[in-house]
């Protein structure tokens, strides 16, 4: 997750198919669509390449995960 520094990353899934948490700073202000376009950007080369195929996302700051339990 080199596109967001000081992210905190948990995945998920099988490899083809996988479940991202990702926690930051980053997303303060952003709405839902702006969080997951910040992460699939991450991931546009394996995505493109068909690396991966499915990607579920879960992206909130770092309050929001406090807050949900996921920190």
């Amino acid at each position: 997750m080199a596109g967001l520094p000081g992210a905190e990353v948990a995945v998920g899934g099988d490899g083809y198919h996988i479940d991202l948490t990702v926690i930051s700073d980053v997303f303060d202000g952003l709405s839902r669509l702006k969080r997951q376009q910040a992460v699939y950007a991450t991931l546009d080369a394996a995505i493109r390449s068909g690396a991966l195929h499915a990607v579920n996302i879960h992206a909130s700051t770092v309050a929001e995960g406090r807050a949900s339990g996921r920190d």
